[in-house]
């Protein structure tokens, strides 16, 4: 029997189009507005504090002097603007970026970082428009809805976990840094989901993926797209 095709000649299969599986279409797409980053880093220089214990962006031990960090991010103007983490980048020499289906990575420039807010905006050179991911409403999301992290665990690009917002305006305070109004959720957020998208149900961003608490049993945050969005309206408003 002949599977039936989607846009463009795209095949899909029958489990893929049952309608309990709401999931499928919301990843499909998306994932070209996720990207996953590589950042290449003097290991020599990392110190090794809070972040390298607790944050999710921790690495295994290497000879090598050179440290190769895994992030995530995703697109938010067609000119090429990526929002992520702050700490995916802050000692990266190298910065490739990666997205979904491409053959080869680009070079990504960080053009603005708030270190404070944990908060960085890179930018890659391409021949045609990005798509940017579409952003939610972190305000009007409830404790018990559907919750997707999309993100480069341990360097496994694209991986898709699922979970529900477990908890909303959570105060967190980590050395120098605080957030105020964090968002708990219990999808799996593991090493390299730093800096990707938290979305709802309609596949928008209500958060970015920052932290998991180490050991746990899936008590990860995200930062509030709500209170992101001021910061990067200048790279919105450019698309």
């Amino acid at each position: 029997m002949r599977k039936p095709q989607g846009k463009r000649g795209e095949v899909h299969s029958l489990a893929s189009l049952h309608p309990a599986n709401s999931f499928v279409p919301i990843i499909r797409r998306v994932r070209s507005s996720v990207v996953s980053i590589s950042a290449l880093e003097d290991s020599r220089a990392v110190a090794q504090g809070f972040w390298q214990r607790f944050m999710s962006e921790m690495q295994p031990p290497s000879q090598d002097p050179a440290n190769r960090q895994f992030g995530s991010g995703f697109v938010i103007s067609p000119q090429g603007h990526i929002l992520t983490n702050q700490h995916v980048i802050r000692r990266a020499s190298k910065i490739r970026v990666s997205f979904y289906g491409g053959k080869r990575p680009l070079v990504g420039d960080v053009v603005w970082e708030d270190p404070q807010r944990d908060l960085a905006v890179l930018k890659v050179r391409t021949s045609s428009p990005l798509k940017p991911l579409m952003l939610g409403s972190s305000r009007t999301t409830e404790v018990g809805e559907w919750a997707i992290a999309i993100g480069n665990p341990l360097g496994l690009n694209h991986s898709v976990t699922l979970g529900v917002i477990s908890g909303k305006d959570r105060p967190l305070s980590l050395e120098d840094r605080f957030f105020g109004r964090v968002i708990q959720t219990d999808a799996a957020i593991n090493p390299g989901n730093s800096g990707g998208p938290l979305l709802n149900i309609f596949g928008q961003a209500i958060g970015i993926n920052t932290l998991v608490v180490y050991p746990s049993q899936s008590i990860s945050f995200a930062i509030p797209i709500d209170e992101v969005k001021p910061m990067i309206r200048s790279f919105l408003e450019r698309g």
